[in-house]
């Protein structure tokens, strides 16, 4: 397959990287708004070219795009792609309006493309163990789940919207939390074979008064930094989700899972996890906790090379190792030793596209997994405009049978 990537801003190298050393990935191309980031890439990754703007690369022989561009755009640039007959990888979110998400997945059914949207908490050590359990029945009826995604401002935030938005930087920092929901929902809903149905969310206004998450200045006209939501599931559990951009938490699990079963429960925290499980009749203290947080700590992590602009409280997004939980038997062996991130998910990312691709299969986060992961976040942000109103999610359905790799 033939790869053209868009954007190549600071997340991009970490994809760039990894499709070049993938056996089934013949060339990768690259284009951006700034002509002189594409040209660095192709030079420091030895890429097969370059092309002068979106429109050039769709009309070209590539196969396939891959959308990391600034998180407002993915939508209408992955329907032109797939318009172009392209398959599609797109860094997250799925797109921000539900005429968009709806879009993209009548076109993959329209033409059998393929569409992935890189949701790293799918991959998440948490997720990975939490879904072979669940799938087992050990937690019982698992009818409450939690996922959060903590991520302050100051935490590399800033820097990053000053790297990609210019001058007016601040008229895009301010994009709504509940818009950006799936490192949070992803790891919920990529655990439980649910779907979300109705919302109520609280959106909190913020009063730092440095012109984002300013009203007058938002792009969005956008005043909540943290947006707090509670989700009705199809099976008849809740689902709770913490969106927070104001918030004293340093380092740690950005992305952390909680799932409480009528048999056992999970807990994860900032930095650690435990399983607790109870006995059955009266000899209920008889239970125990587990500590199981050594299972979902990715060893083997190093700051990749040619990483010296990214800000320092976003390295650890990209230097990562692999967990115990996570199946690398299945991985490509070119990919033994290279660079990863978030929390090991990069390498699966990188290889379920090619996958998908090349076997002409629908991957785990395809365009309906997707919508299902995007969609409460979009309604949200719209229930908390509305005071906390509680509305209903458009289910677009589930799509194809999930593949087994």
């Amino acid at each position: 397959m033939k790869i053209g990537v868009i954007g190549t801003g600071q997340f991009a190298r970490s994809f760039i990287g990894l499709w070049q050393l993938h056996p089934d990935v013949e060339e990768v191309y690259a284009t951006d708004l700034v002509p002189q980031r594409a040209e660095e890439h192709r030079q420091k990754y030895d890429l097969a070219g370059t092309f002068a703007d979106v429109d050039e690369l769709l009309a070209s022989d590539v196969d396939s795009v891959a959308i990391m561009t600034q998180r407002w755009t993915h939508g209408e640039l992955a329907i032109k792609a797939l318009e172009a007959g392209k398959n599609v990888y797109s860094a997250v979110p799925m797109a921000i309006t539900v005429e968009e998400i709806e879009a993209i997945v009548k076109k993959v059914e329209e033409t059998g493309l393929i569409y992935m949207m890189g949701e790293t908490s799918y991959y998440n050590p948490a997720v990975v163990w939490a879904r072979s359990k669940i799938a087992n029945g050990e937690l019982g009826r698992v009818f409450y789940s939690e996922g959060d995604y903590v991520h302050d401002m100051d935490n590399g935030f800033y820097a990053a919207y000053q790297y990609s938005g210019g001058d007016n930087w601040k008229q895009t920092a301010s994009y709504p939390p509940m818009l950006y929901p799936t490192h949070a929902i992803g790891g919920v809903l990529g655990a439980l074979p649910t779907h979300a149905t109705s919302v109520s969310c609280i959106g909190i206004r913020d009063d730092r008064g440095d012109g984002v998450f300013d009203k007058g200045v938002s792009l969005w006209g956008n005043e909540f930094s943290n947006m707090s939501a509670l989700f009705e599931l199809a099976d008849g559990g809740a689902m709770r989700t913490n969106e927070f951009r104001r918030v004293g938490y340093w380092n740690g699990h950005e992305s952390r899972f909680r799932f409480y079963g009528t048999d056992a429960v999970m807990e994860q925290t900032g930095h650690g996890a435990t399983f607790s499980v109870k006995t059955e009749g009266e000899d209920y203290a008889k239970g125990e906790t587990i500590d199981i947080s050594d299972l979902f700590y990715t060893h083997g992590g190093q700051i990749p090379e040619g990483f010296g602009d990214v800000d320092p409280a976003l390295m650890q997004s990209f230097a990562s190792g692999t967990a115990k939980v996570q199946d690398r038997s299945r991985l490509p062996k070119e990919f033994e030793g290279a660079h990863n991130g978030h929390e090991g998910s990069h390498h699966f990312l990188a290889d379920d596209f090619v996958r998908a691709v090349t076997g002409k299969t629908q991957p785990p986060v395809n365009a309906w997994t997707a919508a299902h992961f995007t969609l409460p976040g979009v309604i949200a942000y719209e229930s908390a405009k509305q005071g906390g109103v509680r509305l209903p999610i458009p289910d677009f359905g589930d799509g194809p049978e999930k593949p087994t790799w």
